[in-house]
């Protein structure tokens, strides 16, 4: 196939090109900056608010696979614009071009859109891309992981020190982002969408304690977690925004949807098993992540 793709330069989107490029599909992407030619890609400049670019981008592809999206905003506007806008001019470049096949990654947050900003932005794009007439396929993921990813690397951090920082007492699932990678380039090779959730099948999910120490276990560490209260995560983003102003990991928004007690998937939205199942085991996936951390000389 020709695969129209957004978010190719980011961490997610970074794995789905890898994959396409795996499978010997012919791959657009869209880019904000020039890129070194790639063998078996075509990098088109532009961004989501260009509609010329996603114009092109889309032209004569097969599919078009949206990862692009905004997960930290100063306001709701911000995440409006990069989330919900952002999908919507994806949509009318699909709906111009040939492909008919979409596949949006969206969030497990926006089964809860009333507890963020982010959450809410993300809804609103499912809703766009449900409502649109296309052939469509949506992806809710739980917490990702692995090489390339920076959101998770503070707990690694606090894991090789020993204790962990953690919201208050819930569950979580997981996955992998080259798990996760391969059901998004499955879907778009699949004759038939839906709306699904994936995680790492691990039988229960995780807690947050139990998930603090499989990260202690992939860095060395006999981790312990603490739960924090949602009033001092509060304190913590004001002064995350304080020290490290807009690139501040923990913010009010973020806070809002880190203390819900259940961010486990639904097992009725399950991908299929003859469609795709989860491969990388967490632990593994996790020990595999400290690596590259190690590479990079951030643990």
């Amino acid at each position: 196939m020709i695969v129209a793709l957004t978010g190719a330069t980011g961490f997610v989107g970074g794995h789905v090109l890898r994959r396409l490029r795996e499978g010997g599909h012919a791959v657009r992407a869209l880019t904000r900056r020039p890129r070194a030619a790639t063998e078996g890609v075509v990098w088109i400049d532009g961004a989501l608010d260009n509609e010329t670019a996603l114009a092109r981008l889309c032209e004569g592809a097969d599919a078009t696979i949206h990862v692009a999206g905004v997960v930290n905003a100063p306001n709701a506007r911000g995440f409006d614009a990069g989330n919900r806008l952002g999908t919507v001019a994806m949509l009318h470049a699909a709906e111009g071009g040939s492909a008919r096949r979409f596949v949006h990654i969206s969030s497990l947050v926006a089964r809860e859109p009333g507890l963020s900003d982010y959450g809410a932005s993300k809804r609103a794009a499912e809703d766009a891309v449900i409502v649109s007439g296309l052939d469509w396929r949506v992806v809710r993921p739980p917490a990702i992981y692995g090489p390339g990813d920076t959101d998770m690397l503070a707990l690694f951090q606090m894991a090789k020190r020993g204790l962990v920082l953690l919201p208050p007492p819930g569950k979580l699932s997981v996955i992998h982002a080259g798990d996760l990678a391969r059901l998004i380039v499955a879907l778009a090779e699949a004759p038939e969408g839906g709306l699904f959730e994936a995680d790492d099948g691990r039988e229960g999910a995780w807690t947050h304690a139990e998930f603090a120490r499989a990260i202690g276990d992939a860095v060395g560490r006999k981790a312990r977690g603490l739960h924090m209260s949602p009033a001092l995560l509060r304190l913590g983003a004001r002064i995350d925004r304080i020290a490290r102003g807009d690139k501040a990991k923990l913010t009010p928004d973020r806070v809002g949807y880190f203390c819900h007690p259940d961010w486990t998937i639904d097992p009725a939205l399950r991908p299929p098993v003859e469609l795709w199942s989860p491969a990388i085991a967490t632990p593994d996936g996790l020990a595999q992540t400290a690596a590259w951390y190690r590479g990079q000389d951030l643990l």
